[in-house]
């Protein structure tokens, strides 16, 4: 590794939800010095360690540095947030006691926006994001089930990549997990939404239906393809060009997840926030703002704060 990024670096993992648990697990099973922050089931995970289950193997860290605090934990090297974006009005508190002069701070967050409010905090200079594609699901605290461990791609924020961009994909890789540095962080999130924008927007908007019921349905599939395509030409007035053939993968890796439950189904399941802004209404806002019509993505956009409003109210009434 680089002067500014050492050969073993201190990792913080903010967040121990299903990214957290499964990319902060393998970072310590290979080997690194791993802290985790835990909002919640932390003497389950202090009791019984991290679990973890993919297609092909079982990962189990008996031994977890778990904390209440970032304070606890105090400054490291890499910082990786794995929170829910909707959570980042705890950012100015939880990141200051983790940086360092040459801290890097990685969110794994979905959707358009979501590292300018971590360069708010901690200055762009140190930010980096990555898009997932994965799926993975929480099952308890710590237990981790991973159908597609898929790949991170990753980036610096308003750069190219940087050699500590790459360097951070390689510490990844050396942790089983397939990574890429790219130049364009942008765009990557702006791919990702091609999944994420259909499939977790109609799995709440459809009912709670799971991945294969979507695929199975001739009239849900044909609008997840057209909703695609208003990602995708809302993307290309931004300079981000996305071949068909991208697409056409979204829907061949998705029917391999048989019956999976978005991440964003999951939340909506169990009455916790959603990324409702920066994964639906944030394109909708950029789209709009250089005259590309969304009119299906907006649509979805006010079903789902609809839903999100009408749970709200019937939560007061109980």
């Amino acid at each position: 590794m680089s002067a500014l990024f050492p050969d073993k670096p201190r990792i913080a993992i903010i967040g121990s939800g299903a990214l957290g648990c499964y990319y902060g697990a393998r970072l310590a099973k290979a080997g690194n010095d791993v802290h985790f922050l835990v909002r919640s089931g932390r003497a389950a995970i202090m009791a019984r360690g991290i679990r973890l289950k993919t297609p092909t193997e079982r990962i189990q860290l008996r031994k977890v540095r778990s904390y209440a605090t970032s304070a606890e934990i105090g400054p490291c090297d890499l910082v990786i947030i794995a929170l829910k974006a909707t959570a980042n009005d705890m950012l100015p508190k939880l990141l200051p006691p983790l940086m360092g002069e040459n801290t890097l701070v990685l969110t794994l967050q979905n959707g358009l926006g979501v590292e300018e409010p971590v360069a708010e905090v901690v200055g762009g200079e140190h930010v980096l994001g990555a898009i997932c594609f994965i799926g993975c699901t929480r099952t308890a605290p710590g237990i981790v089930e991973c159908s597609f461990p898929g790949l991170i791609m990753l980036g610096e924020f308003g750069r190219p990549a940087q050699g500590r961009t790459r360097e951070v994909a390689r510490l990844l890789e050396k942790a089983g997990v397939k990574c890429e540095a790219q130049d364009n962080l942008e765009e990557l999130r702006w791919k990702k939404l091609v999944w994420n924008v259909p499939f977790n927007g109609l799995a709440i908007a459809g009912g709670g239906i799971t991945t294969d019921i979507l695929m199975a349905d001739e009239g849900l599939r044909t609008l997840a393809r057209r909703l695609m395509e208003e990602v995708v030409e809302a993307a290309a007035k931004f300079g981000h060009v996305i071949p068909r053939s991208f697409m056409d993968q979204q829907f061949e890796r998705t029917g391999k997840l048989g019956k999976y439950s978005p991440s964003s189904l999951i939340d909506f399941r169990e009455g916790r926030s959603i990324e409702l802004e920066e994964i639906w209404g944030e394109p909708v806002r950029r789209a709009k703002s250089v005259g590309v019509p969304v009119p299906r993505l907006e649509m979805l956009y006010w079903l789902i704060k609809r839903l999100l409003a009408a749970r709200k109210t019937n939560g007061k009434r109980r």
